[in-house]
């Protein structure tokens, strides 16, 4: 009985195959691209796809969803998809939506550049055409002395807030700035204090 319990605790069970479908998706996992360049710009390949867009310059989340859905809709594959799993010559297709996304069904209220000033259209700019703009339009609005233009040349406050109490030191010195100032001059003002007495002493000794 005692060789018969040893021989059946011996026994180990046998464990399972993995079905070829996990072997397969373990290949795959390995074969993931970290780093998936789009529009300049080397993105996390980990993230989902509409979350690893919004690293663009000029494009948020919800702009990035937006393309993500644009994306799945000419594609099939789902905007939550990990970016690095995309097969690399979807790439190109990302990309054609990232810089025209109006062509591809994104409303025009999503773009960042509706009724452009100089031809009139409604698009989406990206990266380093986007700082480029930027530059433009300030450059604009200052040459025509506008009062945004002189606003912005100042470095104050554009849309109307109050400076009474914030962006202390872009502008007129207020507030704390005041009485620092005023015991920084202290000093100077008590030296030329006591030579004017010394002054007026010396005058008033050659008078005698």
């Amino acid at each position: 009985m005692a060789e018969e319990h040893l021989k059946g605790s011996a026994q180990v069970p046998a464990q399972p195959a993995q079905p070829k479908a996990q072997q397969a998706g373990a290949g795959k996992e390995s074969e993931i691209r970290y780093i998936v360049r789009i529009a300049g710009r080397d993105l996390n390949g980990n993230l989902p796809i509409y979350r690893a867009l919004a690293r663009i310059r000029g494009i948020g989340i919800r702009m990035a969803k937006n393309i993500g859905i644009a994306f799945e809709d000419k594609t099939g594959i789902g905007y939550e998809t990990k970016l690095g799993d995309m097969p690399e010559d979807m790439d190109k297709q990302l990309e054609e939506i990232v810089l025209n996304p109006g062509k591809f069904g994104v409303p025009a209220w999503c773009l960042n550049r509706r009724n452009d000033w100089e031809t009139g259209e409604t698009k989406h700019i990206v990266m380093g055409d986007l700082q480029f703009q930027l530059r433009k339009d300030l450059q604009r609005l200052n040459e025509i002395k506008s009062y945004r233009g002189l606003r912005h040349s100042w470095g104050l406050p554009v849309r109307g807030q109050r400076t009474k109490s914030t962006h202390r030191g872009k502008g007129a010195v207020v507030g704390v700035f005041k009485k620092d100032a005023a015991k920084a001059a202290a000093p100077a003002a008590a030296a030329a204090g006591a030579k004017g007495a010394e002054k007026k002493e010396q005058k008033g000794g050659e008078k005698k």
